[in-house]
């Protein structure tokens, strides 16, 4: 229990217990007043146990997680429990709970009317308690969820701007507009295709990246174009093995989530290097997740390339916690000689 949640806690033990501790006080008569004060603080502990319990646990383990159901008879039944243990005619403050009337009756049922009322007197402070401290701590939920919301919304649409920006290298457009000019130059036939691959993935970027998740396998054309342009650069091939699982393309994930690894690949692996450069790429679909990798090699010798373009590792960590919270597992590893991302995604 953190220190907020804690603190939260205890304030509405001191709320409802305080209500419960005073109300009866200050009915009281001269007479009763010192053996309601001690039943009082009875019902202050009895409510400290059940909004405890209620807070902590009932209402993050049952309520919050969609099993209302099992809530209320976990409530009802933790009710009758301390209802119990305050009229337990053996326990050691059953002198200061005494249900008996000032006379016996002589009518049984009028007895059993009477015993009836003593167990609504008794249940009444921690029904009260309970529905009033699960109002209030509902009522946070709701509250805290649709900021919550609102933030994801703000953000999403900061990175939606930040996307339209700088997700596409210049360095990369530049050299795949040069490479296909070039290529109509010569009078290439792969002129018009490497054009339409440059104008999918233009296509891509700027609009059916707007929706929250796209098919799998749109993603999986995007990532292909980007390959197949950046290969333009060298007619003598570069040391590329990507190995792509393709059996589930309408599978639904959130875009571009594996484009900046496979762009940092690009650009910190020297991969014009045809002798030590090397990118290995493979995305595979299992049944209840997506395993998603990058190495590239990591040249000897430091290197300036471009600076600008691509949303950053950092940025798109954030975006998996943001579309994926709790359902991914980011792995970054480098050891001097290569460079490793290996993410996990559950779908």
């Amino acid at each position: 229990m953190n220190y907020i949640g804690a603190k939260r806690t205890w304030l509405q033990i001191l709320f409802w217990g305080g209500l419960w501790l005073l109300i009866p006080l200050i009915l009281s008569s001269d007479n009763f007043f010192s053996k309601t004060f001690y039943r009082s603080l009875i019902t202050f502990a009895g409510i400290a146990i059940l909004i405890y319990i209620n807070l902590e646990v009932l209402l993050p383990q049952l309520y919050f997680q969609k099993r209302q159901t099992a809530y209320i008879f976990a409530a009802i039944l933790l009710i009758a429990l301390l209802v119990f243990l305050f009229d337990w005619d053996l326990a050691p403050w059953a002198e200061y709970i005494s249900r008996k009337p000032n006379k016996p009756f002589a009518d049984s049922d009028k007895a059993q009317s009477f015993f009836n009322m003593c167990l609504i007197s008794y249940s009444m402070p921690f029904f009260t308690s309970l529905i009033g401290s699960t109002l209030f701590e509902v009522a946070r939920y709701a509250s805290n969820k649709e900021k919550e919301s609102v933030q994801l919304q703000k953000e999403k649409l900061e990175a939606e701007m930040n996307f339209l920006k700088s997700q596409i290298n210049p360095h990369f457009l530049f050299n795949a507009l040069n490479n296909i000019y070039t290529l109509t130059v010569i009078k290439s036939d792969l002129a018009p295709d490497n054009l339409l691959k440059l104008s999918d993935m233009l296509r891509y970027m700027l609009y059916e990246c707007k929706a929250d998740k796209v098919p799998l396998h749109k993603e999986i054309t995007y990532i292909e174009n980007f390959i197949d342009l950046y290969k333009l650069k060298d007619s003598s091939g570069l040391n590329i093995e990507v190995e792509i699982d393709k059996h589930r393309p309408d599978l639904m994930i959130a875009p571009l989530l594996f484009v900046p690894f496979i762009e940092n690949a690009f650009k910190h692996s020297k991969i014009e290097d045809t002798n030590k450069g090397w990118i290995r790429i493979g995305l595979k679909v299992l049944e209840q997740k997506i395993v998603f990798e990058v190495t590239n090699s990591i040249p000897s010798h430091a290197f300036t390339k471009d600076k600008t373009g691509g949303i950053g590792l950092q940025n798109v960590k954030r975006q998996l916690e943001l579309m994926y919270p709790q359902k991914h597992d980011l792995q970054i590893e480098e050891d001097g000689k290569r460079f490793r991302v290996l993410l996990e995604m559950e779908v």
